[in-house]
């Protein structure tokens, strides 16, 4: 369950010490002292150049740390309260950062033979990093293990056991890891160009976290092997809720969200035909909100938000927001951006990226 917003504030506040506080404005300052949340977002500044944001509920900027190139997927480790920001798919960079201090920030490289997915997860002791990862040559989706107490150093590798695996996460216990393998193959000479749109494979498997072992792998039906798994959140009774992005033809209406647990398998939401029209066969981000059981999915292609009851699947709001992006719980509700620099309430004169993470 999530503490109350007011304790996530005053934490906040009071692990950042000194040194950050006095580095702020006085705008920034009283943005912090009025936030009922604190967040973390890839932004494109109106210069051009790109920074990771820490940003208050109300889209209020506290703080920026500037970023090599284009960030995507964002982690958060509550434990050590460090937070990753990973490069966009193709890219070969995660950089690491407290978003409660000015320390140096941590920049961290893929393997030559492999690319970063954009998305990640902490074990929830902290001393783990997982990535996504692409073992282009081999057309193999991967794990990459990095050490958190020795300044990230990859230790290993494990499979996933499928094909373009995009966004992860990790089970309360830190035993499973769940990842979503899209099922789409690329290689970094052609960019971002989706090579086998034909025999997509995307899949949804568990991976004992200690081992690498496959504990279980759910194959989407044959009717929708053109629907790529790519987002993946955990409810408080730990079903993984997955979001997809669909590659077939455009007047299909296929099922846009669902969810299981191990033992069980997939169960897709029966979105409305009206909703599933207005997400525009793509869903950009999905985050739970656990304290209040709600289901969120953003799509930037349909311009839309869209909440939906954990409990019974019904679609309880549908909002429209131009290039919808990132969304993450909330003190009611959600927080959600847009691209075109709107973050709930407050409009600014930045981009912001796909995915926002909450960082208190």
């Amino acid at each position: 369950m999530m503490r109350s917003a007011a304790i996530d504030r005053r934490s906040f506040v009071k692990a950042a010490g000194i040194g950050f506080l006095a580095a702020l404005t006085p705008r920034s300052l009283m943005a912090l002292e009025q936030a009922d949340a604190v967040y973390a977002s890839g932004i494109r500044a109106a210069d051009g150049s790109y920074a990771v944001a820490t940003v208050t509920e109300r889209g209020e900027v506290i703080d920026q740390v500037a970023l090599p190139a284009r960030a995507h997927g964002m982690a958060f480790s509550a434990t050590t309260g460090k937070t990753v920001a990973f490069a966009r798919r193709p890219g070969t960079y995660a950089m690491i950062f407290d978003g409660r201090n000015r320390g140096e920030p941590i920049i961290i490289s893929s393997r030559e033979d492999r690319h970063f997915y954009g998305h990640g997860a902490f074990s929830p002791d902290g001393r783990l990093l997982y990535a996504s990862e692409n073992d282009f040559d081999g057309n193999r989706g991967m794990i990459g293990l990095y050490d958190t107490t020795d300044r990230f150093t990859r230790i290993g590798e494990f499979e996933t056991y499928g094909i373009g695996p995009h966004d992860m996460t990790v089970s309360d216990d830190g035993r499973l890891l769940i990842v979503a393998n899209g099922g789409i193959e690329t290689h970094p000479d052609f960019g971002r160009t989706k090579l086998n749109l034909g025999a997509m494979q995307p899949s949804l498997v568990l991976i004992d976290a200690a081992t690498g072992a496959l504990i279980e792998k759910h194959v989407l039906p044959a009717q929708w092997a053109q629907l790529s798994t790519r987002h993946v959140d955990l409810d408080d009774q730990g079903r993984i809720w997955f979001a997809c992005q669909y590659e077939g033809h455009r007047n299909d209406l296929p099922p846009l969200v669902g969810h299981f647990a191990k033992g069980e398998d997939l169960s897709f939401i029966d979105l409305p035909e009206e909703t599933t029209h207005r997400l525009a066969n793509y869903v950009g981000a999905i985050a739970v909100n656990r304290s209040e059981g709600l289901v969120g999915v953003t799509s930037p292609k349909g311009g839309a938000s869209v909440t939906i009851d954990a409990r019974s699947g019904k679609v309880l709001a549908e909002t429209s927001i131009a290039d919808a992006a990132g969304i993450a719980p909330a003190r009611s509700g959600f927080a959600v951006s847009s691209y075109d620099g709107d973050f709930l309430s407050t409009r600014s004169d930045v981009a912001w990226d796909q995915h926002i993470v909450r960082i208190s």
